[in-house]
């Protein structure tokens, strides 16, 4: 902004009205460059916020020196406190405290195999030293421990019988279980534990192949990848599909996307790739989770997913889904998510100096955090309803808790600028407000879309460690068993219980004519055996 001069002989000259209007422009083309350098000092802060910032959407704006709180998992956090799952917390006479609970180290220990050690005794000659008037034994006093074995390898050989007529016109074998990979040594166990690790626990093959040459065991990581993408086509994309089938049948589907780099698709290096995901309603008893690998983020690619779909998306802001909701005639709706338009805020509260009249407390966005928190906690509160009992407790508790948040943000949204973070959010909301509201006419549609968010994690996590994918084959692939692990999770199964149980069980149905057989496979079927459940969940 280039602002005039004048010298000191051109004021003196200047009449009194043409002094007043030097002033009020200047005063104007102030308070404009102020709120220019208020909006790049919130940019400012907020970078500085995310790069050196704990990560967590944990905002205080009450504290004494209102500090944006972020969580991040360090054991010497947590090395001072009591172990959570030992103790509960009772009221007493209006005080609050932190009891033991008895009993609860048995319900989960007994859960593992137990081995009952030889009783620790003293000998009857030492006992007699000790009591030389007699003795009598009391209960024993247990103690209870967890052993840890490392991952064991066993070389295995099996022989297979073979005859022959004495005429040698015939040859018969005997019957042996099928191998999962002809002329190889991977096994069920082995593949699965290989793709647990990976796909699981996000360790990279590289790291695998260096563990199995530490135990002495000759696998590369290009063997790993081999027998990774053969069992995934052959076996598990049977089930990947099956499962697509359950999740377009539902009544809502979470959704959500991520970038991720393929480095041979035909494209320059860096171009962005795109891993989809689709969820099942966290109000759904079975659970389905859908990764699916795309080189675009267009919406091309959610219309063909959702081309059988009727019922509602849940998802962020983002332009493809509203678009595919206007072209699909009525056939699909979409709901916005609550959890976005609340970070929205915190972002602005992440931009503010910590000093002076800029603190969090007080602000329009610490209004508005309390206020979508407010509704938010009030709405959690129904998760055990029917979606006929939701939907009628929330027109009673939640709707006029959302009527009073848009009068609200319209009523102050002039009031800050409009490329400020807080004006920012203002505006998002008044964008969105279609889709915020669409939770409210039905009972089946959750307030966010945390659950999309939390079965993407996984894929963004590993991301981290693996940081791209080397072809389109390796990341349909990837996009396959994220999709059967993250499934596995929702339905509180144990991954490599359930791989292992998967690809032991369908290369028996290699030459069945129909695909009944997978029914019996499901995470929810009552036919999986008993070691793929997870028999103690955290509550």
């Amino acid at each position: 902004m280039k602002t005039e001069q004048f010298t000191r002989e051109e004021l003196n000259n200047m009449d009194k009205e043409q002094l007043v209007e030097q002033i009020l422009d200047s005063q104007e083309k102030l308070i404009e460059s102020q709120a220019k350098i208020d909006i790049l000092t919130g940019e400012l802060n907020h970078t500085k916020a995310m790069l050196f910032g704990r990560r967590s959407e944990k905002v205080s704006t009450e504290s004494e020196n209102e500090q944006i709180m972020f969580e991040f998992n360090e054991a010497e956090r947590y090395a001072s406190e009591p172990e959570a799952e030992e103790v509960k917390e009772i009221t007493i006479d209006g005080h609050t405290r932190r009891i033991k609970v008895k009993g609860k180290k048995d319900i989960d220990l007994s859960k593992l195999p137990k081995r009952v050690e030889p009783p620790c005794t003293i000998s009857d000659e030492k006992l007699k030293n000790l009591f030389p008037e007699g003795w009598k034994e009391l209960p024993d006093e247990i103690h209870k421990h967890v052993e840890y074995e490392p991952a064991k390898y066993i070389y295995v050989e099996q022989a297979v019988k073979v005859y022959a007529s004495k005429r040698g016109d015939r040859i018969v074998k005997a019957d042996h279980p099928a191998d999962l990979l002809p002329v190889s040594i991977a096994t069920p166990s082995l593949v699965a534990g290989i793709m647990n690790a990976k796909y699981v626990n996000a360790v990279p093959l590289y790291r695998l192949e260096q563990e199995f040459e530490r135990n002495e065991i000759p696998i590369s990581r290009q063997t790993m990848s081999s027998w990774l993408m053969k069992c995934t086509e052959r076996y598990l994309s049977l089930l990947y599909d099956r499962l697509i089938i359950y999740l377009r049948t539902g009544e809502v589907i979470h959704a959500d996307e991520t970038p991720v780099l393929v480095t041979k698709d035909g494209r320059k290096a860096g171009t962005k790739s795109y891993m989809w995901v689709y969820r099942s309603s966290t109000f759904d008893e079975k659970a389905v989770v859908i990764y699916e690998y795309q080189k675009t983020r267009k919406k091309d690619h959610p219309k063909e997913f959702l081309k059988d779909f009727e019922g509602t998306i849940v998802t962020d802001g983002y332009q493809s889904y509203h678009g595919l909701a206007k072209e699909s005639e009525g056939r699909i709706k979409v709901a916005g998510c609550w959890i976005h338009t609340l970070r929205k805020y915190k972002d602005a509260i992440k931009s503010m100096d910590k000093s002076g009249l800029n603190t969090a407390a007080g602000t329009l966005a610490a209004k508005a955090i309390d206020m979508i928190q407010t509704m938010m906690h009030k709405d959690n509160q129904m998760d055990g309803l029917s979606p006929e009992e939701r939907y009628e407790q929330r027109k009673e508790k939640i709707v006029p808790l959302v009527d009073e948040y848009f009068d609200w943000v319209k009523e102050n949204r002039p009031k800050v600028t409009r490329q400020s973070k807080t004006g920012k959010a203002f505006t998002y909301s008044v964008e969105q407000e279609q889709y915020l509201r669409e939770f409210l006419t039905d009972g089946n549609i959750p307030i966010e879309n945390n659950a999309a968010e939390r079965a993407i994690r996984p894929f963004t996590i590993g991301r981290k460690n693996w940081v791209m994918c080397d072809t389109i084959h390796g990341a349909e692939d990837s996009a396959i068993i994220y999709s059967i692990t993250e499934t596995a999770k929702a339905n509180d199964l144990k991954p490599y219980e359930y791989l292992k149980h998967l690809l032991t069980e369908i290369p028996k149905h290699m030459d069945d004519t129909d695909m009944d057989f997978l029914e019996d496979l499901l995470p929810w079927s009552d036919k999986l055996p008993a070691e793929c459940r997870k028999q103690y969940t955290k509550s």
